[in-house]
């Protein structure tokens, strides 16, 4: 008890002899620091009996609480004398600078590109449907008339989740196994696009990426011919390029429409004059299409000899690369701001 007084008289002494902050802070850490008196002091508990130490230990908190309650004063005291002591930092600023620019968020190119694909679309009609990115291996092949052992069917191109006797299960290589979904579910007139993410064992280079984005359009009815397709797709072409542009469909292959095409368009980079960008042909592939083969309506119970329909598969990263001048797929993936803000 003795030596808490002593060190009670010593702390008085000191705190009245406080002229800054760095002596305050030196008499705080020799006091109540980790090595300070106070500390030590308690050290001696260990020694003693139950009945001194609850004595001593209610002066020691006395003691420190004391002392704590000194040094925040002499504290609060020396920074009402001293201004620059003071940690204010409205003392430090200046209100008649002006603010930082404020930079708001902008859309992805993909997103702004998917956007007014889909605008196009729902203005002719059509409504927006979603699909599911894992699929089993019937949607995503055999029910679009891929059969087994189909090259589109092998490892280096689909990545399998889960492969048994019974049921495939993968990502989906292409948007069209929403059009299975969607006519096993609704009966026609049906006219959807499905845009989403699909999946492909490829490495990634300029123009490839194990993922990439596509829309899948679908329209089944009474009487639709391939003239509506074209009909269709010329809209779409004039509408997210230019009116003037000219279109041209190919003969091609895909297993689940029949007859299949696939549209190219003049070259928008040299108006069909031919540069290196479309090989000198004047005209560049942007999307496959076709009639809807009728193994596919057999597979969904459409009656084939009632009911006609074309669909089309779009790419949003080559609509995008032509119609932002994009010469590198990755670019779309990599964040790089200064990309991005271009948009």
């Amino acid at each position: 008890m003795d030596t808490v007084e002593k060190i009670r008289n010593a702390f008085n002494k000191d705190i009245n002899s406080v002229k800054d902050t760095k002596s305050l802070e030196d008499i705080k850490q020799k006091y109540t620091g980790r090595k300070g008196y106070i500390s030590e002091l308690t050290k001696t508990f260990v020694s003693m009996p139950l009945e001194q130490k609850q004595v001593l230990g209610e002066s020691i908190n006395k003691l420190k609480k004391e002392i704590t309650g000194q040094i925040e004063s002499k504290s609060l005291a020396l920074n009402q004398k001293n201004p620059d002591n003071q940690k204010n930092k409205t003392e430090y600023i200046d209100i008649t600078l002006p603010p930082f620019p404020a930079e708001s968020g902008k859309l992805h190119p993909l997103t702004k590109i998917l956007t007014e694909i889909l605008d196009i679309f729902e203005s002719l009609g059509f409504d927006i449907a979603s699909g599911n990115e894992i699929e089993t291996d019937y949607y995503n092949f055999e029910s679009l008339n891929i059969p087994k052992f189909h090259p589109a069917r092998d490892m280096q191109d689909t990545f399998y989740i889960n492969q048994t006797e019974k049921t495939d299960i993968l990502l989906r290589t292409h948007t069209s196994p929403g059009q299975i979904h969607i006519m096993k579910k609704y009966k026609p007139p049906v006219r959807i696009v499905i845009p989403g993410k699909v999946y492909r064992h490829d490495a990634v280079d300029v123009t490839h990426s194990f993922m990439f984005h596509q829309v899948e359009g679908l329209a089944v009815n009474t009487d639709i011919t391939f003239a509506d397709l074209k009909g269709t797709l010329n809209v779409f072409a004039k509408r997210i390029f230019y009116d003037t542009i000219k279109t041209q469909f190919r003969p091609s292959y895909f297993p689940f429409t029949e007859p299949s095409a696939e549209m190219y368009i003049e070259c928008i980079f040299c108006k069909g004059s031919g540069c290196k960008v479309c090989k000198n042909s004047g005209w560049l592939e942007v999307l496959g299409c076709g009639m809807v083969n009728p193994k596919v309506f057999d597979n969904v119970e459409y009656e084939r000899n009632k009911y006609t329909g074309f669909a089309f598969g779009i790419g949003i990263e080559r609509i995008a690369m032509l119609k932002y001048g994009i010469d590198d797929m990755r670019l779309f993936y990599e964040n790089d701001l200064r990309f991005l803000k271009q948009f």
